[in-house]
């Protein structure tokens, strides 16, 4: 992700605090690690923001500004190719919806190909990675579900749709903030050497609070809302695990929430992807008090969004019309036509998927995978007489084919 230096864009940094610190469970650590973690640390205190004024130069308001256009353009081009308005079309919009879901997992180094996050969906396959990015993709869904209300109970909600079923994670933490002190970086006893240490759990309420009333403010350029909002979400870092994630659903909600897009999830975290380095870095940047690397990383990641992801809307509106070609000559009330756009959203799928969301018998789907086989619309993948699962290769072939561009961006 390439961006400019740019001129400083001055926020209020955080501050500490010190606090004594003695290891939970010290027979599980050596006596050295033991010693080097007992004693004061200093925890991080989150500056307020819901008051704060945006300072841009000419040149970082202009950023801003023409990746705002681009974003607006791909929202309004994913609409007219994949039909927001078109009931038959709409499943195709799920598919970008994952695609930044599996972006924004992939950041936190959980990686899944869309075959396999395919398969996970339909509870098949076996990687314990795509399970894991499904609940992201749960998690981006409620972003866009409540979107139309950025509330402290509704990022309660992202991270229990994020982290209910994530695997080694209590299930009665999900949708709670933390209630113990947490740190990035060095340090398996505690916190005294670590990278960073967000702000004692006692602090964290008040600063969600804040950060709500900031999110809530109609007075500034909306990407530059996103990316600060993100960035102090991250500093505060409300939760034992997934903040990234939910962060990063968050952004998503608050492009929503201030009607900048509508399609459905637009893929920022590939573009955040592409220089993951930098990403952290302008965090580090922010938390020292300035916020213009945050704000034009997301100016770039809006960019290559827009770009890449009308390439991904363009390559799937043509398996969808060599798909009807392939299909010629099929009665038009006949199920098969029902399943098609479904396939666009979820490009893998077996009878059990197929009767509980189109609510068909098992003989009609079966008939109808059929005749879809038959015309090389799907493959059937497992050779099993039973358990069966099929594919449509075409739609992997176009999302294998934007990941690659997007490693290729990122130099992998």
């Amino acid at each position: 992700m390439v961006t400019p230096t740019g001129d400083l864009v001055p926020i209020d940094a955080v501050t500490h605090e010190t606090y004594d610190w003695v290891p939970r469970a010290p027979e599980i650590h050596s006596r050295a690690e033991v010693e080097r973690q007992t004693g004061p640390y200093d925890a991080a205190v989150t500056p307020a923001i819901a008051a704060w004024s945006t300072v841009l130069s000419s040149e970082d308001s202009a950023d801003v500004e023409d990746a705002t256009r681009q974003l607006v353009e791909f929202d309004h081009h994913a609409q007219r190719k994949l039909g927001t308005g078109n009931p038959a079309l709409g499943p195709m919009t799920a598919i970008l919806l994952r695609t930044e879901s599996a972006s924004s997992s992939q950041i936190e180094q959980l990686t899944t190909s869309a075959k396999q996050l395919a398969l996970a969906e339909i509870d098949e396959g076996d990687k314990t990675n795509a399970l894991t990015v499904v609940g992201n993709v749960r998690a981006m869904e409620a972003a866009l579900q409540l979107a139309d209300d950025i509330s402290e109970d509704s990022i309660l909600a992202m991270h229990k749709a994020l982290m209910l079923h994530h695997s080694g994670f209590p299930p009665e933490d999900a949708g709670r903030f933390r209630a113990e002190q947490v740190w990035i970086g060095r340090g398996e006893a505690g916190p005294r050497l670590a990278d960073f240490v967000p702000p004692h759990h006692d602090r964290v309420p008040g600063s969600i609070g804040d950060l709500v009333s900031f999110a809530k403010r109609q007075d500034m350029p909306v990407l530059v809302q996103v990316a600060v909002a993100h960035a102090q979400f991250e500093t505060i870092h409300p939760f034992p695990d997934g903040n990234g994630r939910t962060g990063r659903a968050l952004a998503q909600s608050i492009l929503r929430n201030k009607g900048l897009v509508g399609s459905t999830a637009v893929p920022i975290s590939a573009g955040l992807l592409v220089d993951v380095q930098r990403y952290f870095d302008a965090l580090s940047s922010f938390r020292g008090g300035d916020a213009g690397p945050i704000i034009r990383g997301f100016a770039g990641a809006s960019r290559i969004a827009a770009t890449t992801g009308t390439q991904l809307v363009d390559a799937l509106v043509e398996q969808l019309e060599e798909s009807r070609e392939k299909m010629a000559g099929i009665r038009a009330d006949a199920a098969a036509w029902k399943i098609l756009p479904r396939l666009m959203g979820q490009p893998a799928v077996n009878v059990k998927y197929l009767k509980n969301t189109l609510g068909l018998g098992e003989m009609t789907a079966l008939r109808a995978l059929d005749s879809l086989t038959e015309r090389e619309v799907l493959t059937e993948t497992t050779g099993r007489s039973r358990g069966r699962v099929w594919q449509h290769r075409g739609i992997f072939d176009a999302l294998d084919a934007y990941a690659s561009v997007i490693r290729r961006m990122s130099g992998r």
